[in-house]
């Protein structure tokens, strides 16, 4: 018999909130966190704007001199990673640092630092290139500073899956408690890729959403007019424990991680596989692993990303699991609000999911005002929504045609 493992503390940095009271009160309010890019000038880019974090003061986390040896995506995680130790109340020096791990990843990594280093080999020659030039861009420093700052000695690595990234580094932590790696986990993703590389190669694939007089509007998954997604930046971590040994300390249960599924399309680099096959059946893998039916589901966080391709897919593989009871339940995209957040997005969204779950109201899906004949279920449109939810889904869907689905349970 598996451990039951479950969610205990909760940080976030996204485009509608830094730390999760705010990010809940802007869930609630229906708030866009798109606006003109600041970062950099866009005038020659087709795209202006994004959903970037707001007022993120980095020495509120992070001592100084440490700062400037960090990428923006490694700094993002170290905070959410003290939001999330501070909410669960953990100390980690009564903690055996051998049992303690940390899993966090990003799908681009320090795309900043590469920018500004590729500036400096070609403008001043390869002489002056920073010795933290590595140390700041690969994936792997998200976890690697959250285990130093911490002295957490158990299982760290990061994983890179593009837009499922953080999915699979939650469907890994559990797998891994549940082995008897761990008794306690940080795990998310973070990214920072709104630059001029990131941001113009997203605008030459045409994968972003062109409606430059309207940002607010811009995000609009499953409506009729939506037209590609907004990109975003921050990131989500988690406090996993096992349910023996948050009891043990009285710890305070957000929820039960308790299914997860992962497929790829092995189709195409970018589009979904029009038959929704793969996904499907990654949704369904992460209901049997939690040994329950597909009935039993009441609320999908939706991958959700205003693209054309990923919500009539997305659409499809839910009517594909669930059938009739597709339209029985209630789905939303915190996308909708947040932006895309990339390898970030899965962890932002099950900290979403597990709020709903926690607060007995599912967010909305906002901008939905012209409906899809492909998209015909229930997206919670524009409004927060009342409901007591028991079980729980979310989704990710990423570039390579990576699926992945955790499933959650209200904790009782």
């Amino acid at each position: 018999m598996y451990k039951k493992i479950v969610a205990t503390g909760i940080g976030v940095v996204s485009p509608i909130g830094i730390g999760k009271e705010q990010f809940w009160k802007s869930l609630m309010e229906g708030s866009s966190g798109a606006g003109p890019i600041t970062h950099f000038d866009t005038s020659e880019f087709s795209v202006h704007f994004a959903c970037e974090v707001k007022n993120f003061n980095a020495e509120d986390y992070i001592d100084k001199k440490k700062i400037r040896r960090m990428d923006r995506f490694v700094r993002f995680a170290v905070a959410a990673a003290k939001m999330a130790v501070e909410d669960s109340q953990i100390d980690f020096t009564k903690e055996n640092p051998e049992r303690c791990g940390v899993i966090v990843g990003s799908g681009i990594g320090g795309l900043q630092t590469i920018h500004e280093q590729s500036k400096v080999l070609y403008e001043k020659g390869p002489g002056r290139i920073s010795p933290f030039l590595i140390p700041m861009l690969i994936t792997n420093m998200a976890p690697g500073e959250i285990a130093i700052m911490y002295g957490l000695r158990g299982p760290n690595y990061s994983l890179s899956s593009a837009c499922a990234t953080s999915t699979h580094c939650i469907g890994d932590v559990l797998r891994l408690m549940r082995y008897g790696d761990m008794d306690v986990a940080l795990v998310g993703g973070s990214e920072a890729a709104i630059t001029p590389l990131g941001f113009g190669g997203f605008c030459s694939i045409k994968a972003l959403s062109c409606k430059n007089d309207t940002p607010l509007k811009a995000s609009r998954p499953f409506d009729a007019q939506r037209d590609g997604f907004v990109m975003g930046e921050g990131s989500g971590i988690l406090v996993f424990e096992t349910e023996e040994h948050a009891k043990a300390r009285g710890a305070k249960i957000y929820g039960e991680i308790a299914g997860y599924g992962a497929t790829d399309d092995a189709y195409h680099i970018t589009a979904p596989e029009p038959n929704a096959i793969a996904s499907a059946k990654g949704i369904e893998l992460a209901i049997k692993d939690a040994n329950l039916r597909p009935e039993d589901v009441e609320y999908i966080n939706a991958h959700g990303t205003s693209t054309v391709l990923n919500d009539k897919i997305e659409t499809l593989a839910i009517k594909k699991v669930f059938g009739e009871h597709a339209k029985k339940m209630a789905i939303s995209s915190t996308k909708s609000m947040s932006g895309h957040l990339l390898g970030a997005a899965g962890a932002v969204e099950l900290i979403a999911t597990l709020l709903c779950i926690k607060n007995g109201y599912i967010h909305p899906t906002i901008n939905y005002e012209f409906p899809d004949p492909d998209c015909d279920l229930d997206y919670v449109p524009n409004k927060p929504r009342q409901q007591q939810i028991k079980v729980a889904i979310s989704n990710s869907l990423g570039f390579g045609g990576h699926n992945a689905t955790i499933l959650v349970k209200k904790y009782d």
